[in-house]
């Protein structure tokens, strides 16, 4: 399996010492968000950045699994979004180039920079703002040999894995094939559905199937009546449970660590490889 990180979750830098470090971490893989991880980066990707990613990559043998581009396509702000929407484009266009195959993006929330839950999220009209900006994206990347990779989210416009499911199949009736699916099953949860966890995450198997290229793993506790994330396998989310279905659905998907920092990193490392591979 790919095990990898977010790199900015682990570091920020140059891009040398950044990949320096997540090879001494043990990661072969990683999501990169350059503005998140590079210090000094000025988000749009260009030519000369893709190929010094390639370069990196190849030095220390870390492979970029996806560049993160995300971006709120709902936010009241439309010069924000049209600024945004350029961001994402520039990494499409030179993703290949830095030897990338997706670029990725969740689907936003009308509570802008919050992101979090509004009722507008779940209207018709959230939902074909929503489409309207990434059937953009795909007529863009129609010809590209880069994916979108689309993530849902309890509190988003994409709420549920079933409208999740909806986007990617008006996406598909534009520019079959060029859109892929980020399952994150810790942001699908929410204090009064995060008991159903596992329906949910054989929901995502079920209806995205060989769609899925990306498992973000997370894990959480309940305190206060929020959910809160804690390092893997020190939360409510039992591992043994999902790995062997993602070994048996989804064997050649990255999976990748969000939000697990510090000391958290090796720990979970650990505990995630014992489970695919039994090792001590």
């Amino acid at each position: 399996m790919k095990i990898g990180i977010r790199a900015h979750d682990l570091y920020k830098g140059d891009i040398d010492s950044l990949f320096k470090s997540l090879k001494e971490n043990g990661f072969n893989y990683t999501q990169l968000v350059t503005y998140k991880a590079i210090e000094g980066d000025d988000s749009i990707l260009s030519l000369e950045k893709a190929l010094k990613i390639k370069e990196v990559e190849n030095k220390y043998k870390v492979e970029v699994a996806m560049l993160g581009a995300y971006f709120n396509p709902v936010h009241s702000n439309k010069t924000l979004v049209r600024s945004t929407v350029e961001r994402f484009k520039s990494h499409l266009k030179y993703a290949s180039l830095a030897g990338v195959k997706y670029v990725g993006s969740e689907t936003g929330s009308y509570n802008d920079d919050k992101w979090t839950y509004n009722p507008k999220n779940r209207t018709e009209e959230g939902y074909l703002e929503s489409y309207n900006v990434f059937k953009d994206l795909v007529l863009y990347a129609k010809d590209l040999d880069v994916n979108l990779a689309i993530e849902g989210a309890y509190g988003h416009v994409m709420y549920e894995p079933k409208r999740l499911l909806r986007l990617l199949n008006d996406l598909d009736k534009v520019a079959p094939g060029k859109v892929s699916i980020i399952v994150d099953l810790y942001n699908y949860l929410d204090i009064s559905n995060h008991e159903k966890r596992y329906e949910i995450f054989d929901e995502c198997l079920n209806l995205f199937k060989d769609r899925i290229v990306i498992f973000h793993l997370k894990d959480y506790i309940v305190k206060e009546n929020k959910l809160v994330q804690v390092g893997l396998g020190e939360g409510l989310i039992d591992y043994s449970k999902i790995i062997p279905k993602i070994i048996t659905n989804n064997p050649n998907a990255y999976l990748i660590f969000e939000g697990v920092l510090g000391d958290d990193i090796k720990k979970s490392k650990e505990y995630i490889e014992r489970l695919i591979y039994g090792t001590k």
